[in-house]
């Protein structure tokens, strides 16, 4: 499976709105799990079976907790028996099909 999630104390830590130590945290919880990942600005995408995907969500939220009594968490989920490698494999499935409508 992969899972796409965001993951922020509901109130900044700060004065500029920045929630980046709390993100922090919870990005290395993902780094640390070893499991396929990729972070962008704003989701972070994980890729293996349901149980351990989802251990790493709530270990991120557990990290993001430690900042504030309130923790936001967006996850979108894409749940597909039998594929592995989806992380970079779906993204080269698009790239083909942009190529083949040129």
């Amino acid at each position: 499976m992969l899972v796409a999630f965001s993951v922020a104390p509901s109130m900044p830590a700060d004065s500029t709105g920045s929630v980046s130590e709390a993100v922090a945290a919870a990005v290395t919880v993902v780094r640390e799990s070893g499991l396929p990942h990729r972070t962008s600005s704003m989701f972070t995408e994980v890729e293996g079976e349901w149980d351990e995907v989802m251990a790493v969500v709530k270990g991120a939220v557990d990290a993001v907790a430690r900042f504030g009594p309130r923790v936001s968490l967006v996850l979108k989920a894409d749940i597909r028996d039998g594929y592995a490698g989806e992380l970079t494999a779906k993204l080269d499935r698009l790239e083909a099909a942009i190529d083949a409508q040129e």
